[in-house]
């Protein structure tokens, strides 16, 4: 691991007007780990990433990426970082080739155009136009565009927002196979289970500051629980006191119902049914905790809402 952190940000603050977006939030990032920023809408994640892709500008606060600042080291940085933006628009009547040989210019050194290609799965596409892909290798062709340049640290913001299941796995290995070669990767994404599949740790932004930070492992285990039981009755129910439940640990409002966070399953559903049947039991299920309970036990809401 180099002794320097690829990315750290100390009580970074950004404000529009009145509005805090970022309120003093401090971050470091560790070369060759793939960190995972997560938050839901208007946490600061996004105007976060920006002001560290040197997109943006604090209002306070102190940035340093691979070592350097942006006020003095823009030109030699970006030779240095790829940056996949939630939403790339590349020339349609470019084709693929041509995209990347275009992106391949900026740089004073980078990877080959077939070696690129390769590695994203669009070998066969090369003398296609942009215009004529499908929305998932239209996303293969922003991260080619970002990782063209050989980069040290990447920039993914939401890369598999919309793709189908079989686009979003090939996507992960382009990630896993750049960490591989002990780069550095930001990512930000709507998906938990892509958080828990990529990132060697993750933090958790709600209103401009890091609420939550360790491995996806570590996060799970904050809960003090290894199974969520969500249940909906007939009748409507608050949380309170179901807390109090053999084995329960924490109660919350799900989408229909209630969800309880409970450490012996065993232990606790005979509980939980004798206490919810008389109240006219619709629906009860039972799964693994997840980053995504994590989150909406941190911040009361899912991430992609």
């Amino acid at each position: 691991m180099p002794s320097t952190p690829a990315l750290r940000c100390e009580q970074l603050v950004k404000k529009y007007g009145d509005l805090a977006a970022v309120d003093g939030l401090d971050l470091e990032v560790d070369g060759g780990e793939c960190f995972g920023l997560l938050g839901p809408n208007g946490a600061g994640k996004t105007t976060t990433v920006e002001i560290l892709e040197g997109l943006n500008e604090p209002t306070a606060g102190r940035v340093e990426v691979l070592g350097m600042r942006w006020d003095r080291d823009e030109r030699a940085l970006r030779q240095r970082l790829g940056v996949s933006l939630q939403e790339t628009h590349l020339p349609d009547k470019l084709t693929v080739e041509e995209n990347l040989r275009m992106f391949r210019s900026f740089y004073l050194q980078g990877r080959p155009i077939e070696e690129v290609l390769e590695l994203v799965g669009l070998s066969d596409k090369r003398a296609s136009w942009t215009e004529r892909l499908s929305g998932g290798q239209k996303q293969r062709l922003a991260v080619a565009c970002a990782l063209v340049s050989d980069p040290e640290l990447l920039f993914l913001d939401e890369p598999t927002t919309g793709l189908d299941p079989q686009s979003r796995r090939q996507l992960w290995d382009v990630v896993l196979g750049f960490k591989s070669r002990g780069r550095t990767v930001l990512l930000t994404t709507h998906y938990m289970d892509e958080a828990e599949r990529l990132c060697d740790r993750v933090a958790i932004v709600d209103k401009g500051k890091v609420i939550a930070l360790g491995t996806p492992r570590e996060l799970i285990a904050s809960l003090g629980a290894q199974q969520v039981v969500e249940f909906v009755t007939e009748r409507p129910l608050a949380p309170d006191g179901w807390g109090g439940l053999p084995s329960v640990r924490s109660a919350r409002r799900s989408a229909d119902g209630i969800a309880l966070t409970v450490e012996q399953l065993h232990v606790a559903l005979p509980a939980i049914l004798a206490r919810a049947e008389p109240l006219g039991l619709t629906h009860l299920s039972t799964h693994q905790a997840s980053l995504e309970d994590v989150f909406v036990h941190l911040t009361g809401r899912h991430l992609r809402e």
